[in-house]
C-alpha cells in the first residue's frame, strides 16, 4: 500500500479535496460536540478515505490485475485506483465502464469470477462538496474456478445518479439494483424493471442516505406519557 508521509493528518486533507482531515460526523437526536455518533455510546468516527496501493500489492492480487489489463483493452480509462486494505482488494471503476468490466472479469479465462454475490450502496455525505461523487455502488466479485474474491466500486453524484445496469452479466443483479436503486436512489440504466422493493411504490425519498430524515411518530399512552418521534428526542450534550 502507498506510505503516508509523517503529517498523516495533512495527507489524508490532500486525499478527501475540501473534507477537513479529523471531521466528525454528527450524532444522532442532535447532538453536538461530545462525539456520540448514537446518542449513547460515545463513539467517535473518522471520515474514511481510500488511499491508493501501490505493486506489488501482495496476496493474487497481482496477477488478477495483470489478467484483467491484458484482457481489456480501455484498462487505463476504466481503472481510477486501487486500494488494498485489511487483505482484500477494491478496484475503483470509472461508471461508463462497469458493464464491459464485469463481463471482462466474469468471462475471461485466467479471472473466471463468475458470481456477483452482493450489490450495495454507501453514501459518503461529507464528500458532496469536495467530490460531487457521494453515492458509492459496491459489486462483490467470486471467482469459484480460483477460489478469489475481489470488488468493485462506482461513484456517482446525487445530481446525475445513472450508471450502466450489469444484469445482462449477472442476473443476480436483479434484485440487488433494484435495492440500491430503492435505499439510495441510484439508477441503473438497462435494468429490466428498476422499481422499489423494499418501500412501497409511492415512497418519497431513499431511506439510507445519510441526509434522510429520521422522521417517526409521535406516541400517546393513556397515562399521560409522550414519546416524540426520534429526530425530535432530545440531544445527547
Amino acid at each position: 500500500m502507498t506510505q503516508l508521509p509523517e503529517d498523516r493528518e495533512t495527507r489524508l486533507a490532500q486525499l478527501s479535496g475540501s473534507l477537513p482531515a479529523g471531521r466528525s460526523r454528527p450524532g444522532m437526536f442532535g447532538v453536538t460536540g461530545s462525539g456520540d455518533t448514537s446518542g449513547f455510546s460515545g463513539l467517535q468516527r473518522q471520515p474514511w478515505v481510500e488511499l491508493p496501493a501501490e505493486r506489488p500489492y501482495g496476496s493474487y492480487f497481482d496477477e488478477v490485475m495483470d489478467s484483467f489489463q491484458a484482457a481489456y483493452s480501455g484498462f487505463d480509462a476504466a481503472v481510477q485506483k486501487v486500494v488494498v486494505d485489511r487483505g482484500e482488494i477494491t478496484l475503483h471503476i470509472a461508471r461508463e465502464h462497469i458493464a464491459a468490466v464485469a463481463q471482462v472479469f466474469r468471462d475471461d479465462e485466467s479471472l473466471r469470477f463468475e458470481l456477483l454475490s452482493s450489490v450495495s450502496g454507501v453514501d459518503y455525505l461529507s464528500r458532496e462538496g469536495a467530490e460531487g461523487t457521494r453515492l458509492h455502488v459496491v459489486y462483490h466479485l467470486t471467482s469459484m474456478t480460483y477460489r478469489r474474491r475481489i470488488r468493485l466500486e462506482v461513484a456517482v453524484s446525487v445530481a446525475d445518479p445513472h450508471l450502466p445496469s450489469v444484469t445482462a452479466v449477472y442476473p443476480t443483479a436483479d434484485w440487488q439494483e433494484r435495492e440500491t436503486w430503492d435505499m439510495f436512489g441510484v439508477i441503473f440504466d438497462g435494468h429490466p424493471s428498476l422499481t422499489r422493493i423494499l418501500m412501497p411504490d409511492d415512497w418519497d425519498g431513499f431511506p439510507q442516505r445519510k441526509d434522510y430524515p429520521l422522521g417517526g411518530v409521535e406516541i400517546d399512552y393513556k397515562d399521560g406519557a409522550h414519546i416524540p418521534p426520534p429526530d425530535e428526542r432530545r440531544a445527547y450534550r
